[in-house]
């Protein structure tokens, strides 16, 4: 039987193919360590990662297995940038800050494909990017956009395209036009979390799986984290379990809220198959995004079915296939062979929420879709910040994030009504 993950409903195609998958033990006792680290995805394992080969004694904590969360199940999309567009950031931040956070993003994608070549994780790397228009007024701003970009940050790989372009690169006729990003691409995100664990064990950090913090205190100058079956003492805590906190922290948990997102696999389409024939993935304009690539096999990976309420949907499949059809009328009948949804955590701006939530602890998370790039980074920038450097992590840090209205007893229906209004008006 497959391995199912107790907190993401589905077996994904990840999962089948990401090949040796190590199990790590759960913690047994305490410890003592200069930095602990709560949640074992993205973020974590990278801090992990950086923060040992940097001499730091590390303790990492997972409560499930690593890559269980949204960094094991996610689109693998990398794109540019923050998760809003440059221009927009600009309005609300100036030049200044909006292009050093272009930067900081340029730079988060490089280091990702530097880590992975350096240490030799194959991610199932594909170049490409497109994002497209669901609705013809809004192909003037791509337009726009690519000239922004060119001309205004320095970042020359985007294109325009007139609807005929979109339908020849899409093989659908579904969108009006778009942009092309050609500095970028998409990964296998299960093979970047499984390669990123061992470069942290390699290097030293105590890495620990089924492992939940039951508290953390960090009174009396030392922070210390609980568990079931031990206490980890450290000078300095990173908490990076994004959407799957809980009620673990209070602050984080005002401000990043889970949001479910679902995938499905196709069967490998055939090899002249016009769907996506330059092998890049997708993004679309709704705010309930559809986003969706071919894998290095010729599958079509798509996802697009956000979930605001609190239960899983158990027809992951058949909503994905509708959604298939209605970009490739012809792929109606498709075989999806895998099917499989996790949580994302989302901030009210969509930008991410980076906090000291208590002395010596950090809470990095929220990332809004777009943490495949950011996150890894963070972890990089976490550890900068334990060797005495935190005036990076501070573009994020200083990031107007406000929370989500409501409390924690009336922010979920709140945020089910605003989302699903801006489904409704995805359609209109």
């Amino acid at each position: 039987m497959p391995y199912q993950s107790p907190i993401s409903p589905g077996y994904s195609w990840y999962e089948a193919t990401v090949g040796e998958r190590p199990d790590y033990p759960a913690l047994d006792g305490d410890r003592t360590c200069d930095v602990a680290i709560i949640g074992g995805g993205f973020t974590g394992l990278s801090a992990a990662a950086h923060l040992a080969k940097a001499g730091a004694s590390v303790v990492l904590i997972e409560a499930h297995r690593f890559g269980d969360g949204a960094s094991g199940r996610n689109g693998g999309q990398l794109g540019t940038g923050q998760r809003g567009w440059a221009e927009d950031l600009e309005a609300e931040v100036g030049f200044t800050r909006a292009k050093a956070l272009f930067d900081l993003a340029e730079e988060a994608k490089a280091h990702l494909l530097e880590f992975a070549s350096v240490h030799e994780i194959d991610i199932d790397f594909m170049p490409g990017q497109m994002s497209v228009a669901h609705k013809r007024r809004y192909v003037d701003d791509y337009r726009k956009h690519a000239d922004i970009m060119a001309e205004r940050f320095g970042y020359p790989h985007v294109s325009f395209m007139d609807a005929a372009e979109t339908a020849e690169r899409l093989g659908s006729t579904h969108y009006f036009g778009g942009t092309r990003d050609t500095g970028t691409g998409h990964i296998h995100p299960l093979k970047l979390v499984v390669g990123t664990a061992k470069v942290a064990a390699a290097a030293g950090a105590a890495l620990f799986e089924k492992t939940a913090s039951t508290g953390i205190n960090s009174s009396g100058g030392k922070v210390r984290v609980t568990t079931v079956r031990g206490t980890i003492t450290a000078d300095k805590v990173l908490i990076a379990v994004n959407a799957y906190g809980g009620n673990l922290e209070p602050v984080s948990a005002a401000h990043v809220m889970p949001i479910g997102s679902f995938i499905g696999a196709t069967a490998p389409l055939p090899a002249d198959s016009p769907v996506l024939p330059g092998g890049e993935s997708v993004d679309d304009s709704r705010f309930v995004v559809r986003y969706f690539r071919k894998s290095k096999d010729g599958r079509l990976l798509f996802g697009g079915r956000e979930v605001y309420a609190v239960n899983d949907p158990k027809d992951i499949h058949i909503h994905i296939r509708k959604q298939i059809a209605e970009l490739y009328p012809a792929l109606k009948d498709v075989e999806i062979t895998h099917g499989w949804g996790g949580y994302v955590g989302i901030t009210m701006p969509r930008k991410p929420f980076v906090r000291e939530v208590m002395p010596n602890v950090i809470f990095a998370g929220g990332y809004s879709g777009h943490g495949v790039m950011l996150s890894n980074f963070v972890g990089k920038l976490y550890a900068e910040t334990v060797a005495g450097n935190r005036d990076r992590l501070k573009l994020f840090e200083e990031l107007k994030v406000p929370a989500f209205p409501g409390g924690r007893r009336f922010r979920s229906p709140l945020l089910f009504l605003a989302l699903n209004w801006f489904a409704l008006r995805d359609r209109l």
